[in-house]
């Protein structure tokens, strides 16, 4: 999905290191040579097979851990409730011919001398520094091979490291506890229509009740509800330190991209936005359900799926959205009707492409800007005035007749 790619494009931005797992190897898939190379052009990174499966589809007999030289065996369980047994061996060519059709044992072999020859090497420092991806295979319905990634990142995963603030580069045995809040979920338990703040630790001790300050607006808050979270479980946490993550329940002052700090004057760096591709005005189909409708919409904006835009002199109050693709929306509308209640209607625009004007260039400069036909401004959430396109070649004509306007595609801060 756009949206995906454009995440990829973030760890690239800011070497973050990615591991990845390609699912559902228990169903027919591609050849696994054309997913690897479909995963190093979509990535524009290297791939590292950690482990490699014995056959695919109906004959997924298991993986074998390049590595450590160890066959995995793969045994059904009825509706994936418990965790997939598994036999660790070592690999026995006679054992794997066994439990594999003879073309799949062969593609096994042929697969495995290729990547062993042409292949990359492991390089834990290339995958550090978000150069190499470690890839795992495997099926999370069944439960199988997942336990293979988690060991495998706990193990080569980086330790919580230094972070750029305000202050500078914040390392993990600062004292004042620090934390940012990279995601926000609405309805997560839809009985309590509760609303949980992803925090994650970057310096200092976090302690239940603890009060802290909001960078961006300087309130304090008190930390009283925080959970560790994993899957459909919670769990109450009392302390916690660099690198763990937090739900913190409640507390709708809080955005994506905050600061929580004991320090107040500590902030870390905002979130990049990327400027979306598609526009629409979302209405609600019915008025009795206009309240729920409001609500909810608010809430889910909130959690940052799509962006949210004031249009210049436009004739409704309705706000314009904006997704990087068409399926945010379709989250949207689903969310709305099975967590809200409420019935929408998307309409869609002819705009297609949005920039930013840097922050830097004057007002009156923008006031007196040359607009092609079916350009027009607009704002975003944070007072940054941005423009819509509804063709390339309408962006191009206001480059060219607005020279000393400079244009972003992505809003850091």
């Amino acid at each position: 999905e756009p949206q995906t790619r454009k995440l990829f494009e973030i760890c690239r931005r800011r070497g973050i290191p990615i591991f990845t797992f390609l699912n559902k190897l228990d169903r027919p898939v591609k050849p696994l040579m054309e997913l690897m190379d479909e995963l190093e052009r979509v990535l524009g990174i290297h791939a590292y097979a950690m482990n490699w499966p014995l056959g695919t589809g109906f004959d997924f007999k298991g993986v074998y851990a390049r590595r450590e030289r160890q066959a995995h065996l793969f045994q059904r369980t009825v509706g994936g409730a418990t965790q997939a047994p598994l036999q660790v061996t070592d690999l026995q060519d006679a054992a794997v011919k066994a439990l594999l059709p003879e073309q799949a044992y062969e593609a096994f072999r042929e697969e495995l001398a290729l990547l062993d020859g042409a292949g990359p090497a492991f390089d834990l420092k290339a995958v550090h520094e978000g150069r190499l991806t470690p890839v795992f295979f495997g099926s999370a319905m069944t439960n199988f091979g997942v336990q293979l990634l988690l060991d495998a990142f706990v193990q080569n995963g980086l330790p919580p490291g230094p972070r750029a603030s305000s202050l500078g580069m914040l390392p993990p045995s600062h004292p004042a506890f620090s934390g940012f809040i990279f995601k926000i979920q609405a309805n997560m338990d839809p009985r309590h229509r509760d609303r949980i703040a992803f925090v994650r630790v970057c310096s200092g001790r976090f302690q239940r009740e603890m009060p802290v300050t909001i960078a961006r607006n300087g309130k304090r808050i008190r930390l009283s509800s925080a959970h560790r979270l994993f899957g459909q479980d919670r769990a109450l946490v009392d302390d916690a330190w660099p690198g763990d993550i937090l739900g913190i329940v409640g507390h709708s002052d809080l955005q994506v991209g905050d600061t929580l700090t004991e320090d107040p004057a500590l902030s870390f760096q905002a979130f990049p936005r990327f400027a979306p591709e598609v526009f629409a005005y979302l209405h609600s189909e019915n008025t009795s359900q206009f309240k729920r409708f409001r609500e909810g919409l608010d809430q889910l904006l909130q959690e940052g799926v799509v962006q949210v835009f004031k249009v210049a002199d436009a004739v409704t109050r309705t706000p314009l959205l904006g997704a990087v693709g068409p399926l945010q929306f379709e989250v949207v509308q689903y969310r709305l009707k099975s967590e809200y209640g409420a019935d929408s209607r998307l309409e869609k625009t002819g705009w297609t492409l949005m920039r930013w004007i840097d922050a830097a260039v004057p007002k009156e400069a923008v006031d007196k800007a040359l607009l092609p036909t079916g350009t027009r401004l607009a704002e975003d959430l944070g007072g940054r005035t941005v423009v819509l396109f509804d063709t390339e070649w309408s962006l191009n004509y206001f480059q060219e007749k607005n020279p000393g306007i400079r244009l972003t595609s992505i809003r850091e801060g």
